[in-house]
């Protein structure tokens, strides 16, 4: 699980919650007793008598021009582990241990001693807290333990210490790290914004932003997760609240995070997010990586259990704005009010737990949404980051690491370098759809006559956040005044959306029907299917046929099995462009026959699954086949069932070979008996380890070398590449098996689909020939050097008490070595050889490496200028 502070952790984690360095046992007890009672407030000691402090300024890799203090090192045995702040306007921190009480600080002023930092415990019966803020006169802090809620902490007499604590609203469901987290405050003055995890059950609102019509709209049986956790979770998981100061009136205002633990608005009133990903599902299909979300008024975001979470093309959910990749997100802020240059003072700060990354994001307006750009500000090892917050009394920056009971301490950044710190304004001139967006989200959760009038049009717009306002708003209102202007509608971006929200108001899904709610409607589902199909599906662009798919999807997940007329006509429509050449769309399409029962989709699907270059296109085609019964003959159920001994053998996260496992099972319910003992040996079949595309096959053809390949890549890039051979070279080399591409692929390598915009072409091909000469500490090994003189190099993905699991192959995750801390010799240090291995490119032709280059540097557009003819 992906918690804040998640069980796959990084060196930086690992060795912050082990006390690295190591050292041996004092000889002299008395002398070790000595040093115990010398040692300076603040610090502790390992096993071999050491002190242990937080991590060191000076061993961090921070942004030029910027300086870190360490101001406090935290106690651990007194003062546990902090993992919050805020600043209240006299410029004093608040923090808190996550097992324990709330802390005051008051920081030294800037350049003063870093011994003047004041810590004072508050004495107040609350604590364990994961959020807070001061807004109102009060502290506002979010508790998350058995007693999980919002709470006031107040001051009975103006101005006087805060005496009184409140409890405003109680929040239920699963606490700990998947509970309740952040409270911010409101631009408008008047609110409070909340922010909770997956486990917080939703709690009682007012009004809702988002349409009040949940589902898990899983068109094939739900498959939850692998090894069972949260099964029993239903959408639409994390969600994010505003209340007034009395906590009394509560508004829903976006959905469908995994485990959001902050949030930021800008100065444009815009919320943004920093949602954690689920490690278990590394390489399979619904993966997704931790991710920036515009978090918009009735947005939802589409985490749901297991293989069920949307895929950011869905129409009823919403993309990320920057995918991340790998880590734990906590805490976040704007740069407001710091002294820094103008860029950081507008960049979105994010904390990374696992990596001990400080990311600087520096967005840009993009239509109604914004790009964004990730930046590594400050980075260390060890680096647990839990929250970060500007304090505008000195214009200072503060950070805290700890959390799950590491060491902890309180740091300050301040800007030393030559560029004006003058504060800066928003002058950006708001993009036009920005407008609209906005404009639209003044409908949500009510309603209003202008609603359907003024956002009908919107329904076909290109922006895709303005579109989805659109539909939202429509949603809202009474189906009376606008289902007949959707049958009406010729524009098939438009008539598709509308269908969507017509279909998602006019019937519940069936994981939240209640025992009250009306059977849906047989005759319009019918005529829905009739106004669908009068598109043709040969004209529609991708966008279009992915949100065809979906409302299909819906459609029959809501309203039940089609009539045999409904079926033929769409099972005759999909099946005419099935397989389109499309990844996404023809897994789309897949569900729909599979569930449709078309005749062809087996020997269609079959036959993608055998072309596929990645695991994951391979699973979302067998996922889909495993509940199958028409279509099969004896050698297509032969070659599918021949999948699993190699899918067996592939290597994913916690959850995958459960996964597989289930996929298969499922599969197996669908044969007869007689059936069975046809295919008995081949469901018995042992793993055969291999790569998903056997590389090994490939004979040898060179050792490349940069010299070799530079002189190629001007004029060989510049057009004539072939898209979808350097897609399945990407696969054939083992590319997939570590890396994210185009929202598929591994999550141990850094994610390339946006390789084109941090590597020229030559960087990149050094990258791929020599993968040592540069590497990034995100994905460095590390170096263990035992007592009996072994030494174990690999990745820190896991650890209990004193042992750790060590991945020693990047291609393999499941191969792992344990190691017992109290067995290590030294210190752990980072690697300077990549776990990338050497000689990927030595089985490709030159004109087979431009193609793979081109294909990495595409982005995921096979319209480049690269693949012109």
């Amino acid at each position: 699980m992906r918690a804040p502070f998640p069980r796959l952790i990084a060196f930086a984690a690992f060795a912050a919650l082990l006390g690295l360095v190591a050292g041996s046992s004092s000889a002299d007890p008395q002398a070790a007793q000595k040093k115990r009672q010398k040692r300076p407030a603040g610090r502790a000691e390992n096993a071999g008598g050491r002190a242990i402090t937080a991590t060191k300024p000076e061993t961090m890799k921070v942004t030029q021009g910027f300086k870190v203090e360490l101001l406090y090192s935290v106690p651990k045995d007194k003062e546990g582990s902090w993992v919050n702040l805020c600043v209240d306007p006299q410029g004093r921190l608040y923090t808190s241990d996550q097992y324990g009480p709330l802390y005051r600080i008051t920081p030294p002023a800037i350049g003063g001693q870093a011994s003047d930092t004041k810590v004072e415990r508050l004495d107040l019966n609350i604590g364990k807290a994961q959020g807070m803020v001061w807004a109102f006169d009060s502290l506002y802090v979010v508790v998350n333990s058995n007693k999980s809620g919002l709470y006031r902490v107040s001051s009975k007499t103006k101005g006087g210490p805060l005496d009184t604590v409140t409890l405003l609203r109680a929040f239920s469901g699963g606490g700990g790290e998947h509970g309740p987290h952040a409270v911010i405050k409101n631009p408008d003055g008047k609110h409070l914004t909340v922010v909770c995890g997956d486990q917080t059950k939703l709690t009682k609102f007012e009004t809702s932003r988002p349409a009040s019509v949940w589902g898990e709209d899983h068109l094939l049986p739900r498959m939850p997760d692998g090894k069972g956790f949260m099964t029993d979770v239903l959408g639409p998981g994390g969600a994010i609240y505003n209340t007034d100061p009395e906590g009394k009136t509560w508004e829903l205002v976006c959905v469908g995070f995994r485990n959001e633990f902050d949030a930021a608005y800008n100065r444009a009133g815009d919320l943004f997010t920093y949602d954690a990903d689920m490690e278990y599902d590394f390489n399979t299909p619904w993966y997704r990586p931790t991710r920036v979300c515009l978090a918009t008024s009735g947005a939802e975001f589409g985490w749901r259990n297991g293989a069920g979470k949307y895929p950011p093309f869905y129409a009823d959910s919403l993309p990320a704005i920057l995918d991340i990749g790998p880590g734990s997100p906590t805490g976040i802020c704007f740069g407001y009010g710091a002294k820094f240059p103008a860029k950081y003072q507008d960049a979105l700060f994010m904390c990374d737990w696992s990596y001990g990354k400080l990311y600087a994001v520096h967005l840009t307006p993009n239509g109604s949404s914004y790009k964004a750009v990730a930046e590594e500000f400050i980075n260390g090892t060890p680096l647990p980051l839990t929250d970060v917050v500007i304090n505008p009394t000195d214009g200072a920056m503060y950070f805290t690491i700890g959390g799950r009971k590491t060491q902890s301490g309180l740091y300050r950044v301040t800007y030393t370098g030559s560029e004006s710190t003058a504060p800066t304004n928003d002058t950006t001139k708001p993009d036009v759809n920005r407008t609209f967006r906005t404009m639209l989200e003044e409908f949500h959760g009510k309603k209003d006559p202008k609603a359907v009038p003024t956002a009908w049009p919107f329904l076909r717009s290109a922006d895709r956040f303005v579109r989805f306002a659109a539909r939202v708003a429509i949603e809202h209102q009474p189906v009376s005044e606008w289902a007949d202007k959707a049958f009406a509608e010729t524009n098939p971006q438009a008539a598709i959306t509308a269908f969507l929200a017509l279909t998602r108001v006019s019937a519940p899904d069936p994981f939240h029907r209640k025992p009250e709610d009306p059977p849906a409607d047989p005759a319009l589902r019918a005529k829905i299917v009739a106004a669908l199909d009068a598109f043709d599906v040969k004209k529609l662009s991708v966008t279009e046929r992915l949100e065809l798919a979906r409302v299909y999807e819906v459609l029959f997940n809501r309203f039940g099995k089609p009539s045999d007329r409904e079926r033929d006509g769409v099972v005759a429509k999909l099946d005419a462009v099935y397989p389109t050449g499309n990844r996404f769309v023809d897994g789309e399409f897949c569900q729909v026959l599979v569930y449709l029962d078309s005749p062809t989709v087996a020997a269609k699907t079959v036959k993608l699954m055998a072309e596929a270059p990645t695991q994951e296109e391979q699973i979302e085609y067998a996922r889909a086949l495993r509940v199958l019964k028409t279509g099969w003959t004896p050698a297509l159920r032969t070659e599918y069932f021949s999948w699993f001994p190699k899918a067996e053998a592939y290597r994913g996260g916690a959850s995958f070979a459960a996964f597989v496992r289930n996929i298969k099972s499922d599969a197996k319910a669908t044969l007869t008996d007689a059936e069975k003992i046809i295919y008995k040996s081949l469901l018995e079949a042992r793993p055969k380890p291999g790569p998903v595309k056997a590389a090994a096959n490939r004979p040898f053809v060179k050792a490349w070398t940069v010299a070799d390949l530079t002189p190629k890549l001007e004029k060989g890039l510049a057009s004539g590449r072939d898209f979808d051979r350097g897609r399945k070279l990407f696969g054939a080399v083992n590319c997939f098996a570590c890396h994210r591409f185009d929202n598929e692929g591994g999550s141990a390598g850094p994610d390339l689909t946006v390789a084109a915009g941090r590597f020229s072409p030559k960087d990149l091909l050094e990258s791929i020939v020599e993968p040592s000469k540069e590497i990034s500490d995100q994905y460095a090994a590390v170096e263990i050097e035992l007592k009996d003189g072994r030494k174990v190099v690999g990745r820190i993905v896991n650890l209990n008490d004193n042992g750790m699991s060590v991945m020693t192959d990047m291609l393999d995750p499941s191969k792992q070595v344990n190691v017992d801390r109290r067995n290590i010799d030294g210190e752990v240090k980072l690697s300077k050889l990549s776990m990338m291995p050497t000689g990927l490119l030595d089985t490709l032709s030159e004109e087979e490496i431009l193609d793979l280059m081109a294909y990495t540097l595409s982005r995921g557009d096979r319209s480049g200028p690269a693949f012109r003819k």
